[in-house]
């Protein structure tokens, strides 16, 4: 059998695809990132299954699709002994690792070492688990262990009970720790430390999982002034209003959720923080490859980055996720592998997030579970203007509904469960998704046939 690359998984929560140098954007630097696509392939047309963390993360690690594997929101976890990546990557031989964050299943006020055996379960040999930044204030972990005898675990909490008190004004402020405490630092030292440590002989598949740059807007010490927020693009100032057409039901949702405290003063600076969280998690992608490259394994190695999803960071009034808007259903994707991936092209087939099971087990020559319903990307990494599907989905609970999309390469069309559409968008026309078609009748035709072939997809 030839011999197996070792495998890096990274994963940032809540980045955007468009935040990235590489995709254009005009003021954030990523350097680190930008390399893994400029030496492999970058599919600019990702989107995830789930615009919401555990929903996303249960479709990565099991293949399956939100309504087949049923975490339509942040509660619950998937039984220990179903289909996972992982597992399948034990079973051809690899060492296991997971750092970070996984949210695989709900935090509480427990200590993560109590969920190593799960974790161990899911198909994972070393576990060094932390939580996203907000369950930190409840939950324990190897970090706030540290944090607690270098005497920083008050203030960080205490800091983040200050934030939840003001949230309605949308805080932005640096974090009070020190940079080389920050929990994206902590992730990213620990992957340094694996890399650098492990001398086992099987390959390593490690994953590596950064809490950022997921709000709160707390870049730490020169990230929380590396941009400008004079300098931030800024979305439409106001947010677009429900056409005479538009039915009532989604007049409601398309003016559902605005923050009226987001005024322009406040999203350049939400903004100008988030990328400071992007930068300094960029810094971490540039310390673990040049670990890698130091224990001479980057010339062979693979390497997914990802993002569960995006962040509406103003757009449309909006922060955070749940929500079908490009800015939070497109993700960073890319894959790196000398010799077997082209280094550089980028694609645009509408790529997902189950889709990373079945293209990292093929690149091995594992089997790819029967159950699995995401798509290997390896036509595409081997032919970058080879089509993949006509049509991606995704789906998610949010305001109490569970709702559904459909994204094609020209249109987007979601309905609620009970039936309802309530948005559809000519997104070559209108790519800020600022004209809510639904219900016009020129567009009627066009509903009716996204309508049935999202019910191809997901069923009635």
């Amino acid at each position: 059998m030839p011999k197996r690359p070792n495998i890096l998984i990274l994963m940032t929560d809540q980045q955007r695809a468009d935040c990235l140098s590489c995709a254009g954007h005009r003021q954030v630097r990523t350097p680190n990132m930008d390399r893994i696509a400029a030496e492999g392939m970058r599919f600019t047309h990702a989107c995830t299954n789930s615009p919401l963390c555990m929903p996303a993360r249960a479709s990565f690690i099991s293949g399956l699709r939100v309504h087949t594997h049923g975490m339509w929101e942040n509660r619950g976890e998937l039984a220990p002994d179903e289909e996972s990546l992982f597992r399948r990557l034990q079973q051809c031989g690899y060492y296991t690792g997971h750092i970070g964050k996984s949210h695989y299943y709900s935090h509480g006020p427990f200590h993560m070492k109590e969920r190593e055996p799960y974790m161990h379960a899911r198909g994972f040999d070393y576990v060094h688990e932390t939580t996203g930044p907000w369950a930190t204030s409840r939950t324990d972990s190897y970090m706030t262990d540290a944090w607690r005898k270098k005497g920083l675990l008050k203030a960080f909490r205490d800091d983040y009970a200050r934030r939840r008190e003001v949230s309605a004004d949308v805080p932005v402020w640096p974090s009070p720790l020190p940079t080389e405490d920050f929990p994206d630092s902590y992730v990213g030292g620990q992957a340094v430390r694996f890399i650098e440590g492990y001398d086992g002989e099987r390959p390593f598949a490690l994953f590596v999982g950064f809490g950022g740059p997921h709000e709160p807007w707390d870049a730490p010490g020169e990230y929380a002034t590396m941009y400008d927020p004079a300098g931030v693009p800024m979305p439409p100032v106001e947010p677009a209003e429900p056409g005479p057409w538009v039915p009532e039901h989604a007049a409601r949702w398309q003016r559902s959720g605005r923050i009226e405290a987001l005024t322009e003063d406040r999203v350049r600076r939400v903004r100008a923080n988030y990328y400071g969280k992007i930068s300094l998690i960029d810094h971490w992608f540039g310390q673990i490859l040049a670990a890698c490259d130091k224990r001479d394994v980057l010339d062979d190695l693979l390497i997914c980055f990802w993002s569960d999803h995006g962040e509406m960071a103003g757009d449309h009034q909006l922060l955070y996720k749940s929500r079908f808007f490009e800015s939070a259903l497109r993700v960073p994707l890319m894959f790196r592998w000398p010799g077997h991936i082209p280094p550089g092209p980028t694609s645009d087939a509408l790529a997902q997030t189950v889709d990373i099971m079945p293209t990292l087990l093929e690149a091995v020559g594992a089997a790819v579970p029967q159950t699995c319903e995401g798509m290997s990307l390896w036509p595409v990494l081997r032919e970058p203007k080879a089509r993949l599907r006509d049509a991606a989905v995704s789906e998610v609970e949010c305001s109490g509904r569970n709702n559904t999309m459909i994204r094609t390469a020209r249109h987007k069309y979601a309905i609620h469960q009970e039936g309802q559409g309530y948005m559809l968008y000519d997104l070559m026309e209108d790519p800020d998704e600022r004209n809510n078609l639904i219900g016009h009748p020129d567009w009627r035709e066009i509903e009716e046939k996204l309508r049935a072939r999202l019910f191809d997809l997901v069923g009635r």
